[in-house]
């Protein structure tokens, strides 16, 4: 009776492990299971040309030409026999003759749908044309800033001991000779709202008003020469006119409806990539 008592004895107290008795496992198991295997390396499949065709390779999606392009690269570095290397370069002749045909055809294109993509008949390059069109530009930049004098007016901003100011307005009074626009010259340190109410911080600054509006149009900021004051006045009047837009800025009016007109493709209706037939 007594060994029985001890047997039992003995089993209950080695029962007495587990979750349920507030035991956690041993530390090295838990690490042990928990440590990952390494990674399996699979093997580098190392590409060959003898798998391809030159029509294959001709036609070969660019993305996965230029994949195959610079893994015969790498195999060439990495073992540069004959074959390697003459792999790597046949790759390299393709591409160069697949982008030669790509010239090829674009030439073509642009010539035979010149009325599209050709810009020559609004912005020429030859000599004789660009003569023609630096003349056609100016004769509109000049007839336009006439034309807005009546009811349009710069407001000269200027600060003292602005050195910039004055060379700025010594150029100004050339376009005051030329074209008779009123100037109205601010002193932002004495007309501190005015300053405010245009978010002028720089001297001098050239802001552009139109008589009736609210709007305004920022000029020039800094010393400008007298061309380059008239192209932006130029773009500025017709921007506050409405005849012409953010897309449409630096477009003449000459070069409405062509190819330098960015939204004319817009009004044409047109696909010009499908077949006629």
């Amino acid at each position: 009776m007594g060994a029985t008592s001890e047997q039992q004895y003995g089993f209950y107290n080695d029962t007495k492990h587990g979750w349920f008795w507030y035991e956690n496992p041993p530390l090295e198991q838990e690490e042990q299971a928990n440590t990952p295997l390494p990674p399996i390396k699979e093997p580098r499949i190392i590409p060959s040309l003898d798998s391809y065709s030159i029509d294959e390779l001709w036609n070969m999606y660019p993305d996965d030409f230029q994949e195959l392009l610079n893994v015969l690269q790498k195999k060439a570095v990495q073992t540069p026999s004959e074959q390697s290397i003459l792999e790597y370069l046949t790759m390299q002749d393709i591409a160069r003759r697949k982008a030669l045909a790509y010239t090829n055809a674009t030439m073509y294109v642009t010539q035979k749908y010149g009325e599209l993509f050709n810009v020559n008949h609004v912005y020429p390059t030859a000599g004789p044309g660009v003569t023609a069109r630096v003349s056609m530009q100016n004769d509109e930049i000049v007839q336009t800033i006439n034309r807005a004098g009546n009811d349009h007016a710069l407001i000269f901003f200027v600060s003292p001991g602005c050195g910039f100011c004055e060379k700025q307005a010594g150029i100004l009074s050339y376009f005051v000779d030329k074209y008779g626009w009123q100037i109205k010259t601010v002193d932002i340190s004495r007309n501190i709202n005015s300053a405010a109410r245009f978010n002028i911080t720089i001297t001098p600054t050239l802001l552009l008003i139109k008589k009736g509006q609210n709007n305004y149009m920022p000029v020039a900021s800094g010393v400008i020469a007298m061309t380059e004051l008239e192209r932006k006045l130029y773009r500025a009047i017709r921007l506050l006119q409405g005849n012409t837009r953010e897309d449409t800025f630096l477009m003449y009016d000459f070069q409405k409806g062509s190819a330098f007109d960015p939204t004319s493709i817009l009004n044409k209706g047109e696909q010009p990539w499908k077949s006629s037939d």
